[in-house]
């Protein structure tokens, strides 16, 4: 009996300390994980400061992931967040999207449910997006008449956008503080300028960032330059609400297509007796028009979302 109790006893012992063990290693794994996320994000933040000064962009997927994240607020809100937490986290919860959906009503569901998360995931990013670029092109011109307020000098221009940061809403805010404290630390206001530039997807406001950047090499005074700026505003603004206009109008045309398309396929669906949805599904001419209404419907939202605002 006692040779039998040392035997369950000596197994309980030998099975928790290899479960410690295995923890032990789990958590270094992600430690050492973590660490190595954490320095890819670091030489990646520093080619893309060298490339900065080279006026080249990278357009690798980790860069047009963290542009994203910069251009949708999310690096405001979370310091922290970088490309590779991003893509891990959504790759984590993709898998457990599959996994417990496949459990619990089958494969098929599993991957819709996926492709859902993976859906909404990018949604998101690209309505923070679409908010951002409104909240810049709504406060683009207050912007630049406080500039126009002050006679802004090259030794001054981030000591301005602090002081002008203070009146301003997010997304701008934050940025114009970082050039500021950018300038302020590593005392090169050119690369903060263009710093700056790169955080947000506004295409005046990178505009406006490089000229400054430029004129600040070869022009003691900005007051022209942002003159320019507002003048060019105007026009952006101006020609930005013909092209809202147009899309509006192209948007009500092709609502009533489909309309009409839709009473001609009941119509149709009556005389040979099928349903609409029968017709769609399972005729060789209706899976070829879903195709096509797909394709526009892509195309038409790919020059949507070229209307800034």
């Amino acid at each position: 009996m006692k040779a039998i109790i040392f035997c369950v006893l000596y197994m309980a012992f030998f099975a928790l300390f290899r479960e410690i063990r295995v923890l032990d290693h789990m958590t270094e794994l992600l430690k050492k994980t973590r660490w190595g996320m954490d320095v890819s994000a670091r030489q990646r933040a520093l080619e893309c400061r060298r490339q900065l000064v080279e006026m080249r962009q990278e357009n690798s997927l980790w860069a047009i992931m963290e542009r994203s994240l910069c251009y949708s607020g999310m690096k405001t809100r979370f310091p922290e967040l970088t490309a590779e937490i991003w893509i891990s986290g959504s790759i984590v919860m993709t898998a457990l999207v599959l996994v417990m959906l496949s459990a619990l009503f089958g494969i098929a569901a599993g991957i819709v449910g996926a492709v859902v998360w993976v859906g909404m995931e990018y949604l998101l990013i690209q309505y923070l997006r679409a908010q951002n670029l409104r909240a810049v092109n709504e406060h683009m011109m207050k912007f630049l008449d406080f500039l126009g307020n002050y006679s802004i000098t090259a030794g001054e221009v981030t000591s301005v956008f602090y002081q002008v940061s203070r009146y301003m809403e997010e997304p701008v805010k934050s940025v114009l503080e970082a050039c500021y404290y950018e300038a302020q630390v590593t005392g090169d206001t050119s690369l903060a300028l263009l710093s700056m530039a790169e955080k947000i997807e506004h295409p005046k406001f990178k505009e406006l960032a490089r000229n400054m950047e430029v004129s600040l090499r070869y022009c003691a005074d900005f007051t022209m330059l942002v003159s320019g700026s507002r003048r060019s505003l105007r026009e952006y603004l101006r020609m930005s609400q013909e092209r809202k206009g147009m899309m509006r109008e192209g948007l009500i045309n092709m609502a009533l297509l489909l309309a009409l398309s839709l009473v001609v396929l009941f119509t149709v669906g009556y005389l040979v007796q099928m349903s609409a949805i029968q017709l769609l599904t399972t005729t060789l001419p209706g899976r070829v028009g879903l195709v096509i209404l797909a394709a526009i419907g892509v195309l038409f939202a790919g020059q949507m979302r070229r209307i800034h605002c």
